[in-house]
């Protein structure tokens, strides 16, 4: 039972919070409504002000202008009418006249609609020497409109007419009429003149009281009322006006009127829903949490003693498995150290399994040398007894040039057969395939296989290993020659392009192959069971090689040939580093 109290009262403690959090977030929204919405009517006031003193510039100009000084004969009037229609028609004034001391409309801009302007205010004011203003429907015009007088003093100082700008209210309220919010300006009797809400025209406000009443027919509904300093009225009055508003007032003694604005205050009943219904979220949230945790552990207290009981087994059995577990984790280290050196013998294994299928052409290679070397030395011998040192020089110079030849196959061989350690680095790819080409190069001659490898001007530098990349193309060379062995057309293309990753291609024209999903297989060969050409190895390390350079290799038939591809990332200065 004490449960449910509690819960009851953390709940209205929740509501009271809410409400509260509702009221404050409420009135400072309206704040900042407030803000914008004195903005919003001090922009429109400001606006409609320059619009006015625009035409009151315009009266106070054309007052005293000379063409206005001859109008007691036809040419005169004309003068005078092209000059006022010129000014109406420039500023979109409703009409420009020109009356005289007895308010006789002498001449106007659009038509004469009527001769006597006498009894009007702003008239009488320009006859005491000011600039008169007044607004309404009445007049000489008869339709809404707002009027400048500017008094015309003859020589003597006194007044002697007084020139009329009568302002076109409606078109001054074209280019605002629609926009949010609703303003409305107001005169000293309470009418509604001048709106971007044509629906509000003419309403007028009671004596003493707040709101607006319709020129004809019932009351509208309405309530005005406040919170804390801010003013919300509730109204009515049509779809495009809000049913709930702020209302603000700015006085406009310049022109006579007041500014004011009704601003929706419906964004800011939301804010403070949302505010307190987070507020309330929160609370609840942490309420049931709280009542969640309390439960829970009254039920945890209840099966702790059962599992304490049942982690001290499990704990006695996770000790048994967690050393079965490392007796595991070592075996596994163990097997994989084996696999590491079993595949870097495995390498190994298949370039001296090239050096053997090589050797023969290797022999031929350094042969010929040791030969050509015995035959300049004994020429040079002779022609040293007698006398002919020069061309015994030119001998030496030969024999020079053999032994380097010599010293760089044998240097090939010891760094193709040697195990490189080495991590991997920046890589001249085209030297790594003028080194395989070169050791490839008597089996070629041996076999009658015309190989076309044109190296670039400079080096292109690979991300790789240089042994191991160079057995990748020995191996690749070797397989194209074995696989056109029989063929009277031999002939084997390598290139290099170089993009966004290296691509060498190595493209002979043997049969093809029979079967491109299992060519990188261990094992795999076309080759007659027991020959001593290989064990199908050798593509299956080259595959493994390039892998380990983050590259890739594949093969495909061509229609008149094989093509094998290796692709190379690029060496990175920011990779290496």
């Amino acid at each position: 039972m004490r449960r449910w109290w509690f819960i009851s009262g953390f709940v209205l403690a929740v509501g009271l919070l809410a409400a509260a959090v509702w009221s404050y977030g409420y009135r400072q929204a309206l704040g900042q409504l407030e803000r914008r919405a004195a903005a919003d009517l001090e922009l429109a006031s400001d606006r409609l002000s320059a619009q006015l003193q625009r035409y009151q510039d315009t009266a106070v100009l054309l007052a005293d202008h000379p063409a206005l000084d001859r109008l007691d004969d036809a040419a005169g009037l004309a003068r005078a009418r092209a000059l006022l229609l010129e000014a109406a028609d420039k500023t979109s004034a409703l009409d420009v006249m020109y009356a005289d001391r007895d308010g006789t409309v002498l001449v106007s801009a659009r038509r004469q609609l009527s001769a006597d302007v006498s009894g009007t205010p702003f008239f009488q004011r320009a006859l005491h020497g000011a600039v008169g203003r007044d607004h309404g429907v009445s007049g000489p015009l008869d339709q809404r409109a707002y009027y400048f007088a500017a008094p015309d003093f003859a020589g003597d100082g006194k007044v002697r007419g007084a020139l009329i700008v009568a302002v076109d209210v409606a078109h001054v309220e074209w280019d605002w009429r629609g926009n949010a919010p609703a303003v409305f300006f107001t005169d000293d009797s309470g009418e509604v003149f001048i709106t971007n809400r044509s629906e509000l025209l003419f309403w007028r406000r009671p004596d003493g009281a707040a709101g607006l009443l319709p020129p004809e027919g019932p009351p509208r509904r309405f309530q005005a009322r406040h919170v804390g300093r801010f003013e919300i009225w509730r109204l009515d009055w049509g779809p495009y006006l809000p049913a709930r508003a702020l209302h603000l007032i700015r006085d406009l003694p310049v022109i006579g009127m007041r500014g004011e604005v009704l601003v929706d205050a419906a964004p800011a009943r939301r804010l403070a829903g949302l505010q307190a219904a987070a507020i309330a979220a929160i609370c609840l949230a942490f309420g049931a949490v709280l009542f969640l945790v309390t439960e829970r552990r009254r039920a945890l207290a209840q099966v702790n003693a059962v599992l304490e009981s049942r982690v001290a087994a499990r704990t006695k059995a996770l000790s048994a498995a967690n050393a079965r577990l490392r007796r595991e984790v070592a075996e596994r280290q163990e097997a994989e150290a084996a696999l590491k050196r079993a595949q870097a013998d495995l390498v190994q294994a298949g370039k001296l399994s090239a050096l053997g299928q090589m050797s023969a052409g290797i022999s031929h290679e350094l042969n010929q040398p040791l030969m050509a070397i015995q035959q300049y030395a004994e020429n040079g011998a002779a022609l040293l007894q007698r006398g002919r040192s020069g061309t015994a020089e030119g001998n030496l110079d030969k024999i020079a040039a053999l032994a380097s030849r010599m010293a760089r196959i044998i240097r090939n061989l010891r760094a193709f057969a040697r195990n490189e350690s080495e991590p991997m680095g920046r890589v001249d790819l085209v030297q790594v395939i003028d080194t395989a080409v070169e050791l490839t190069a008597a089996r070629l001659r041996a076999d009658h296989v015309a190989l076309d490898w044109t190296p670039p001007a400079g080096p292109v530098f690979a991300w790789g290993g240089e042994v191991r990349l160079g057995q990748v193309f020995v191996n690749l060379i070797n397989n194209a020659a074995d696989a056109m062995d029989g063929q009277a057309d031999k002939r084997i293309r390598i290139a290099l392009e170089t993009g966004a990753r290296l691509r060498v291609s190595v493209r002979d024209t043997g049969p093809g192959i029979a079967d491109p999903d299992k060519i990188f297989e261990p094992f795999y060969s076309t080759k007659e069971v027991g020959s001593s050409e290989g064990m199908g190895l050798g593509l299956s390390i080259s595959y493994g090689l390039v892998q380990s350079f983050g590259g890739d290799i594949r093969g495909a038939n061509t229609g008149s040939g094989a093509e094998f591809t290796v692709e190379l990332d690029r060496y990175e200065e920011d990779r290496a580093a």
